[in-house]
């Protein structure tokens, strides 16, 4: 899965969210519990998978906050690598030792984590407040077999970052909204501005607004089909091989590439990357961009033959089901993803709240750059969310490296893919 949002857009995900189906509860949106939330105690230990130095400080004001409204709560914070977390959480829950009682769990592992029994149901918690609130998309990734196991932290998307002063120097006043301007920028960009004008994420995840934009995607859910080598999907990722072949972009690092595109962006070395709204704080504190913010620009990925699109990304809490302390948690997630926190956190940050009535909260509406990610979330796309959503992408992580190093082309390295994801998905057919 993620503003200030217009007032016209704010109106329509209002009424969105008022058409979804809410949680019985007392009538103040809190569901009826049998102890009262000020004689709970105990300690909550959780996992933040957000950036340690960029986003983490700012979680840990918010658990300050709730300590002091909670006194006989103890908050244990534990920062755990992103990349990391997955097989953490999961080696910890199957031993029965270790795990967290609360999970900043990306929104393709919830389905996954609870199909294997790892996490408690919230509905009928203090941890699921006022559902009707959430938008239906950040809402949808936290349920699994008619039941809420997450609820929305933030949303998010990728959209394309851009140095609007070398593109102006390339000649352009405006970031390219096709695919192919995309290319011809830059190329532009390096043979006018002195800089390069892409640089790569070579991860499955920033795979995808190529393959979407071509009308492809990994699976047909409803149909139980692999579809990561079909006629569309091919397309889409051979605009990537393209870009890479024909110098449009830097040649990718194929170790930590994330950080080195970020990084080359940030120091002004490269005009352009796909990213989204939780690297704002990281790219303003950056050379060509932390005494002129205003050189910092956003859009919506560019369109590929069929449509713009890019994935539903975010974040939502989760609560193990071999948890301790059940009561402290649900009080500690409900605090955490309240109206207030939530505004907090995109005031601070600029990561897009989950609940609509963040978005016109004062903190919200002050940052800037919530009402620039508005275009990019509005083309953003829903990604199917099964159990084994997450462990699509090394396979293809594993191809993007190789198509990227030169080692292999587009076809023969999505059919190998498709080859693995058969191994994955039993039953589908291609």
């Amino acid at each position: 899965m993620r503003r200030v949002i217009s007032a016209v857009v704010v109106a329509a995900a209002l009424a969105l969210a008022a058409s979804a189906c809410g949680g019985s509860d007392t009538g103040t949106g809190i569901p009826q519990q049998s102890v009262a939330p000020a004689d709970v105690s105990g300690e909550v230990t959780w996992w933040d998978t957000s950036d340690a130095t960029t986003e983490g400080p700012a979680f840990q004001e918010l658990i300050k906050n709730f300590e002091a409204k909670y006194p006989k709560i103890k908050v244990n914070y534990v920062n755990v690598p992103f990349a990391d977390a997955r097989d953490k959480f999961k080696t910890a829950a199957q031993s029965g030792s270790g795990a967290p009682d609360v999970l900043r769990t990306d929104v393709g592992w919830v389905a996954e984590f609870a199909s294997l029994g790892y996490l408690a149901p919230l509905d009928g918690t203090p941890a699921l407040v006022k559902p009707e609130e959430f938008l239906p998309s950040p809402a949808a990734s936290g349920k699994y077999g008619g039941k809420t196991y997450g609820v929305p932290q933030v949303t998010d998307t990728l959209g394309l970052l851009y140095n609007k002063e070398l593109l102006k120097k390339a000649g352009y006043d405006a970031p390219p909204a096709t695919m192919a301007d995309l290319k011809k920028v830059a190329l532009d960009v390096k043979s006018k501005a002195g800089a390069d004008g892409l640089a790569l994420n070579v991860d499955a995840y920033f795979l995808l607004p190529f393959i979407y934009g071509e009308g492809g995607d990994f699976v047909d859910v409803p149909n139980k089909k692999i579809t990561i080598s079909s006629p569309q999907t091919t397309a889409g990722v051979k605009l990537v091989e393209d870009l890479i072949t024909s110098g449009a972009t830097v040649k990718p690092a194929l170790q930590d590439s994330y950080t080195n595109a970020e990084t080359a962006f940030k120091e002004g070395k490269v005009a352009m990357i796909f990213n989204g709204p939780w690297s704002n704080a990281d790219n303003l504190g950056g050379k060509v961009f932390k005494d002129d913010p205003d050189n910092f620009g956003v859009a919506p990925v560019p369109a590929g033959t069929v449509k713009a699109g890019s994935p539903v990304g975010g974040h939502d809490y989760t609560v193990y089901a071999g948890s301790k302390n059940l009561a402290a948690s649900y009080l500690f997630v409900q605090f955490m993803d309240s109206t207030e926190s939530q505004a907090a956190i995109a005031g601070k940050l600029g990561l897009l709240p989950t609940r609509t009535s963040a978005y016109s909260a004062p903190e919200a509406t002050a940052n800037p750059k919530i009402a620039q990610w508005q275009k990019p979330m509005e083309s953003a796309v829903e990604r199917p969310w099964i159990p084994e959503a997450a462990s699509l992408f090394q396979p293809l992580v594993e191809g993007y490296q190789k198509l990227a190093g030169g080692q292999t082309s587009t076809e023969p390295m999505l059919k190998d893919v498709a080859t693995a994801y058969q191994g994955i998905l039993k039953g589908w057919g291609l």
